[in-house]
This record gives C-alpha cells, structure tokens and sequence, in this order.
C-alpha cells in the first residue's frame, strides 16, 4: 500500500486520523464534561439545598414542640404561635424538600418516615395535650405525659438522625462522583494529548521515511551524475510520485548520456573537420602566394608582350600604311584594341585582388573628403553629362581605407553617368542616415538612369557579368563587383533597392564610429554641384 499511495495521499490519511481522533475526543469531552456538570448540578441544585431545606423542616418541629410545651405550661394562646407557624413551615420545607429530592427513594423514604413520626406525635401527645389547656388556667404538666411527649419527639429524632446521615451520604456520593468525573475528563484529555504527540511524530516520521529519506537518496544519485557518473542508475524507492520524480531524473540521465555520446561524436567530426580546416588553411596560404606571384607576373611579365604586340602594330600599319588595303588596317586595328582591353582588364582584376589585401589601411576616414576624390576623378564626366549630384551638407566619420572608399564612391557615381537615360541630363542623389540599433550608416546613391531589371539585381555584383553589349557601354564588368568586395571588406552590405523604379538606387551600409561633436546625426541637408 505504501507504494501506491502518493505523499499527498500519506499526508491525507495522517490527516484524516487525526481528524478522526479530534471528533472522537470532541465526542466524549463533550460527554464527559456534560456529565461533570450534571453531577455538580445535581449536587448544588439538589443535594445541598434538600439538606438545608431538611434542617428547615427539623427546626419547624422543634418550634412545634416548644409551641405545645409552653402553651400547655402558660395556657397562653400566644404561645400556640410557634405550633401553627411550625406547622406550616413543616409542610412548606417538607414539600420543597420533596421536590428536591426527585427520584431518589432513600431520601423521599426518609422524608416519609419524618412526616409519619410527626404526624403520629402530634395525633399521640400534641393535639391530646393541647385539648386538655383551658385558656388561662395555667397546669403543671406531670411528668409521666412530659415523659411520654419525649418519648414520641425522640423517635422524630432518631428519624431525623437517618435523614441527615442519607443526606450527608449523597451529598458525599456527589462529591465523589464530581471527583470521579473530573479526574475521567482529565485522563481523556490527557489521552487525546498524547495521542496529538503521537500523531504528530508518527507524521514526523513518515515525513522522514517516505520524503527526506528518498529526496536524500535522489540527490545524491543526482550529485553523483552531476560529478560525471553518467552510467549512475537513479533509482528511488518510496511513494508513487517521487518515484516519479525519479523515473523522469532517469530519463533525463538517460537523456544526457545520449546527447554526450552524440556530442562526442560531434566533437570528434569536428576534431576532424579542424585538421581538413587547418591542411585546407595551409593549403589556401599557399595558394595565395602562388597568385600573388601571378598577380606581380601578371602586372608586369604579361603586360609587358601586350604593350610590344600594340606597339609593333602600330609601327607596322604606319610603315606599311601604303601597301594595306583596308581589311588589312582593320586587322591591325582589331590586334590594338585588343591588346589595349587585355592591359585594362589585366589591371581591373589586379586592383580586385589587391582590396583587402595591399590596401588594408584601418584610419579614421571623412566619408565626405572620400566623395570629394572621387567626384574630382570624374570632374570630365560630370561636366560633358550635365551631370547634377546632390549630396549632404556633411557625411559621417568611419574607419576604413580611403583609397577603396575612395574607389566606392567612384564607381558608383561613374556608373550613375555612364548608365544614363538618353532622354535626360544624370541626376544623381546621395542620403545617408543612422541606424542607431543596428550602429551602421544607411547610405544610397540614387539616378535616374537606364535603371537595372529586378531579376538582374543579384547578377550584377558578379565580376564580369555584364548586362549590355561592349559596344553600347564599355567596360569590364568589374566595377560593381569591386564595389560590393569594398563594402564587405569594411563590414557593410550593399544591395538594390528594387522598390524604386524611376532608374537605380544603391544601398549600402557602413558600420558607424563616432556621432558628430554635439551628439547628433550628422545633417541631411542637400546641396548642388556640377
């Protein structure tokens, strides 16, 4: 049974028998107590007053006696008072009397036996006596009726001995059974104590035994788990629910060991996938010294047979200008300008390589002087387009390379005025705002150009991906996808906003450094260059 039940349910049944045992005590101090006084009751309501009222009744006699004695010495009929008041409180304790005693046969034979021996003295010497007085003819009363008038008192008398001895009697029974009943409610009581004490280290002990003892043994199955003991079986023998409690401690054991063994395995894949990391690391280090001497053989071995294939070329068609037709010229020609893109694109793909690399300068960089280059650097362009830029009034610091963003900036606003819409001058916008949760600056550049289709917006962030024809737009493809490694490069990201469609914005973000000296972003307003 004791591992069926739950320790809310050991609890209960401790509970209900002491429930049980407040009711039953309840139950019988309420007799005991209710007999107590019913016995003191008695004792003061009865007992005590019948003997007081017989004492009452025994003095009427004895006015009675006196009354006749002294109406018969004085034949004086004052002297009668005594006899008829006597008398008549004879029959009013002898009748309150009778009340009292109720049921109690002793007593009401006492009484009885009382009134009978009254009753036959007054019949027997009283009344006789009293027949014989003359009023106002005193007598001596001989001594043969005064000895006959004692006779018949003193047998009153012995009556009135046993009355008081039966009333002593229960007046003693009273007491002692006011004593017996106080000394059984004491001995209950004390009962029901103890049996409170008892009950209260029975509920102690089962505490101990069904709740201390197993909570002990789960924890230390748990501290020993907890130490590294894994194969540790937690096991707890007790009430229903904490082995429960046990059972889940267990299961999330077992669960334990599971997700150990798992991250073990883990651990070891990953052990693993560090070496292929670290042999792929030396691997790489070694690659990109193998392309930076590709880079330098690049800037310099293959450029050089370029500039002599362009430059034999050019020396050919002008010696031998006259002895060319024009398909031979157009050959010639063809050679030059290819040569002169191998040296353009040979270049561009250096100056890729080398972002993040060669240009690794980390200074403090006026974002606004990095826009001033760049804007001289196009300063023909702008100029031939009609070109207008608006920008604000002032841009943020950050830390960077001032030569890429530099570049950045170049690219972007070249690409604004090369990808110009035929039928409009370029306007180009520059904004650029805080992102005070995200601690980055928010920066667009926006035209009015061609614009760039949704499903190319990815695409053109490629190197050399080019969405028109050489001979529409010239370049290398390249300038974007320098534009998007400087970003990066700086901890940005840069993006198209395909939600603006009256040409191309270019957002990108840069990560901030400092506010402005007042602690305010620094302001949007715009101005105009051309």
């Amino acid at each position: 049974m004791g591992r069926r039940l739950t320790v809310q349910g050991w609890f209960h049944l401790v509970l209900a028998l002491m429930a049980l045992l407040v009711v039953v005590g309840t139950v019988i101090g309420a007799r005991l107590l209710g007999q107590t006084a019913d016995v003191s009751d008695r004792l003061v309501g009865q007992v005590q007053p019948a003997r007081t009222e017989a004492y009452r009744l025994q003095a009427a006699l004895v006015n009675q006696e006196t009354g006749v004695r002294g109406y018969a010495i004085a034949a004086d009929r004052q002297f009668l008072s005594p006899y008829t008041q006597g008398k008549r409180d004879e029959a009013r304790a002898a009748a309150r009397l009778r009340e009292l005693i109720g049921d109690q046969p002793r007593l009401a034979a006492d009484l009885d036996a009382v009134q009978r021996q009254a009753a036959s003295w007054r019949r027997a010497y009283a009344e006789p006596l009293l027949a014989d007085v003359s009023p106002g003819e005193p007598r001596t009363v001989d001594a043969t009726t005064a000895a006959r008038g004692k006779e018949v008192f003193d047998r009153i008398r012995k009556v009135w001995a046993t009355q008081n001895a039966d009333l002593a009697a229960a007046v003693a029974d009273g007491k002692d059974e006011l004593a017996h009943a106080r000394t059984v409610r004491t001995v209950v009581l004390s009962g029901m104590v103890a049996a409170f004490l008892l009950a209260g280290i029975a509920l102690a002990v089962l505490v101990r035994m069904l709740v201390a003892r197993p909570l002990k043994a789960l924890r230390e199955s748990s501290r020993r788990v907890a130490r590294g003991e894994f194969d540790h079986v937690i096991t707890v023998d007790g009430p229903t629910d904490l082995r429960a409690v046990a059972k889940d401690v267990e299961g999330m054991r077992l669960r334990i060991v599971d997700e150990l063994g798992a991250s073990r395995s883990q651990q070891d894949a990953l052990t693993r996938q560090t070496a292929d990391l670290d042999a792929q690391a030396v691997e790489l280090r070694r690659s990109n010294t193998e392309l930076e001497q590709f880079a330098y053989v690049a800037s310099h071995d293959l450029q050089e047979p370029l500039r002599k294939v362009a430059s034999f070329c050019q020396l050919l068609e002008k010696r031998y200008a006259d002895k060319l037709d024009d398909r031979g010229k157009q050959y010639i020609d063809f050679a030059v300008d290819g040569a002169k893109r191998m040296q353009v694109l040979i270049n561009d793909l250096l100056t890729f390589s080398r972002v993040g690399r060669h240009n690794d300068a980390r200074v403090p960089v006026e974002l606004d002087q990095a826009l001033d280059k760049a804007l001289a650097n196009l300063e023909t362009a702008v100029r031939d387009t009609d070109a207008l830029v608006e920008r604000p009034d002032a841009l943020p610091e950050i830390v960077g390379d001032p030569t890429l963003l530099t570049m950045l900036w170049q690219n972007l606003v070249g690409n604004a005025v090369k990808f110009r819409h035929a039928d409009r001058a370029p306007h180009i916008r520059i904004s650029c705002e805080e992102d005070e949760a995200a601690g980055v600056w928010n920066v667009s550049v926006t035209d009015n150009g061609i614009g760039i289709a949704e499903e190319f917006t990815e695409k053109v962030f490629v190197i050399f991906q080019r969405l028109h024809g050489r001979d529409s737009y010239g370049g290398t493809g390249i300038g974007l996808a320098l534009c998007k490694k400087i970003v990066e490069h700086h901890g940005g990201r840069i993006w198209i906003d395909t939600g603006y469609t009256e040409g191309t914005r270019f957002c990108f973000t840069l990560p901030c450094r400092v506010d402005t000296a007042d602690g305010t972003a620094p302001r949007t307003e715009e101005k105009a260059l051309t």
